[in-house]
C-alpha cells in the first residue's frame, strides 16, 4: 500500500469537501480544518493544503513543511501577495466557464430586454411599451482570452454574437474573431457593445479600465465584471453610469465585499450589484482537480494548473 500523505482541508466548507474527497478516493486521509485558528491547532508538518486562498494566506507563515498548496479558488491573489514562496501553487481552471457564461449572458440578455426597467414599470402599475433590444449582431470584447473567457465566446455564439478578446499576446484564439494585445486597449474597446472582464488580480490589470479607457467605449455598451475588481476605476465607471456615457454594468466583484452599506455604489444608476456570485467553487467541481494533482504529487509527477507567481496566475 502506498504512503498518502495527509491533506489539510482549510476552507469554511471544509466537511464537504473533504465528503467529496473520500468520494472519490477514501484512502486520502485529510483533517478539515473550517477555520485559519483551526488549521492551526492541527497542524503537524502536513505537506499540502487545499483550501481558499485568502484562509491559507493568513496560515502559511506557520506552516513551514508545507510543500503544494491547492487552491479552490481561481483566484489566488492573497497568496501572490503573500512573500513566502518555495512551495507549488496549483489553482482551478476549465470547470467555471459554464457559470460564468450564464452570468454574463444573463444579463446581456436583461439589458436587451430592459427586464430592470419593466419591473420599475410594473410596481408602478405602468405600461412599458419601448422596445426591446437585440442580441444578434452585436460584438462583445472580452478581457481575457483563457479558458473563462473562451467559454464565454462560445456560449454568445448562439445569441448571434461575435466576440473580439484582448490579451497580452494578442495571439488569435479559438472562439474569437480578433484577438488584440493589451496595448491596442482602446481600439478594442471602440469596437464594443458589450465588454465583459474576466481578468485576474495582477499589477499589469490594476486600474486598466480607467477613465480615459471608458471613454473609448460607445455610450450604448455594457460592461459586466466577472473577473476581479481590480481592474475597473469604481470612481470613472459610476461617473459614467451617471453622465450617459455606458449604458450600464453589471459588477459582480468589488475591492471590498461585502459592498459597504455607505458605498455610492449602491445607488449608481443603471448598475447591478451582485455578491461574487458568477462563480461558485462547488466540490464536485473543484475536488477531482484536487485528486489527479494528488495523484500527480505522489507520483513525482508535473501538476497541473501550477500558478506562476510573478505573472500572477
Amino acid at each position: 500500500m502506498p504512503d498518502y500523505p495527509v491533506c489539510l482541508i482549510v476552507t469554511a466548507g471544509a466537511n464537504a469537501f473533504a465528503e467529496e474527497v473520500s468520494r472519490h478516493n477514501p484512502q486520502i486521509p485529510v483533517k478539515c480544518c473550517p477555520s485559519a485558528d483551526s488549521a492551526l491547532h492541527v497542524y503537524t508538518d502536513e505537506t499540502i493544503v487545499f483550501g481558499d486562498s485568502t484562509m491559507v494566506a493568513e496560515v502559511l507563515q506557520d506552516m513551514p513543511a508545507i510543500k503544494w498548496v491547492q487552491s479552490t479558488w481561481a483566484g489566488v491573489a492573497p497568496l501572490i501577495r503573500h512573500p513566502r514562496r518555495g512551495y507549488v501553487l496549483t489553482g482551478i481552471k476549465d470547470v467555471f466557464g459554464p457559470q460564468m457564461s450564464e452570468y454574463v449572458l444573463g444579463y446581456l440578455l436583461a439589458h436587451e430586454l430592459k427586464i430592470v426597467d419593466r419591473q420599475a414599470a410594473q410596481q408602478k402599475r405602468t405600461w412599458l411599451k419601448d422596445s426591446s433590444g437585440a442580441m444578434k449582431g452585436k460584438r462583445l470584447g472580452i478581457l481575457g482570452t483563457g479558458s473563462i473567457g473562451q467559454h464565454i465566446a462560445k456560449s454568445a455564439v448562439a445569441f448571434g454574437i461575435t466576440s473580439i478578446g484582448l490579451s497580452r499576446s494578442g495571439a488569435a484564439t479559438e472562439g474569437f474573431s480578433t484577438v488584440l494585445a493589451v496595448a491596442r486597449l482602446h481600439e478594442f474597446l471602440e469596437q464594443c457593445d458589450y465588454l465583459v472582464s474576466t481578468l485576474p488580480h495582477t499589477p499589469a490589470t490594476d486600474r486598466l479600465l480607467d477613465g480615459a479607457a471608458l471613454l473609448a467605449l460607445p455610450p450604448h455598451a455594457y460592461f459586466v465584471n466577472v473577473g476581479r475588481s481590480n481592474v475597473i476605476d469604481d470612481a470613472a465607471l459610476m461617473d459614467a453610469l451617471r453622465n450617459g456615457r455606458l449604458a450600464g454594468a453589471a459588477l459582480d466583484v468589488f475591492d471590498q465585499e461585502p459592498v459597504p452599506q455607505d458605498s455610492p455604489l449602491w445607488d449608481t444608476p443603471g448598475l447591478s450589484i451582485t455578491a461574487h456570485v458568477a462563480a461558485i467553487s462547488h466540490p464536485h467541481l473543484i475536488v477531482p482537480i484536487f485528486i489527479d494533482n494528488y495523484r500527480r504529487y505522489m507520483n513525482a509527477q508535473a501538476l497541473k494548473y501550477v500558478v506562476d507567481f510573478d505573472a500572477g496566475y
